[in-house]
């Protein structure tokens, strides 16, 4: 993966840097927020780790930022602290940090810490796709998939998300759909007991 580290102090983001080198990752390097902000316009890199504490820009305004962005895919954020207390936790996740590297570094906290972001990312990937054009039948509302086969959507959607559905009517439809349904329902029931009642 491609992971992009802020940090200013550049003993400790060599450390970083060879540490997410051994775990196969691709590093960027940014000393403050502001750089990295910089280089996240031209480099779509999907994951961060960032020092809080930092000259020019935070790590927390380097996340604010790229939460207002929109129309680009989802960017995992993991902010390193020393700070302690929740309150510094409350204000981190509402500048939407994704999940927190204390200092000094724990290579395997550092690893877990990293697959959860992958997996994260690669739901947030499969939700984008399944919220852009999908092809499908303008009759039965099947979906056809990559390899040309039409599947009932709930199907569709479960094989690539997992999750389940439960139906309902909503009010337009009971409305126009089903309420007149009944209503012939009933008028059939009324004219089939009649009819048995007359012989």
């Amino acid at each position: 993966m491609n992971v992009l580290l802020v940090e200013d102090d550049p003993v400790s983001r060599r450390i970083f840097e060879r540490n997410l080198a051994q775990l196969g990752h691709r590093v960027v390097q940014a000393s403050d927020g502001a750089e990295a902000w910089s280089i996240l316009q031209s480099d779509p890199i999907r994951i961060v780790v960032s020092d809080w504490m930092m000259p020019r820009m935070d790590g927390l305004e380097l996340c604010r930022r790229l939460r207002e962005r929109t129309g680009t895919s989802y960017t995992y954020f993991i902010l390193l602290t020393a700070r302690e207390g929740d309150e510094n936790y409350h204000e981190a996740m509402a500048a939407g940090v994704d999940d927190f590297l204390t200092k000094p570094l724990d290579r395997e906290e550092l690893e877990i810490r990293l697959n959860v972001a992958d997996r994260i990312l690669g739901f947030a990937t499969q939700v984008r796709q399944l919220k852009s054009l999908l092809p499908i039948c303008m009759y039965c509302h099947k979906i056809r998939d990559d390899h040309d086969y039409w599947q009932q959507i709930e199907a569709y959607i479960y094989e690539h998300t997992g999750t389940d559905f439960s139906h309902s009517i909503c009010p337009q439809c009971f409305e126009s759909v089903a309420k007149p349904e009944l209503e012939a329902a009933r008028q059939r029931q009324a004219a089939t007991s009649g009819a048995e009642n007359r012989s």
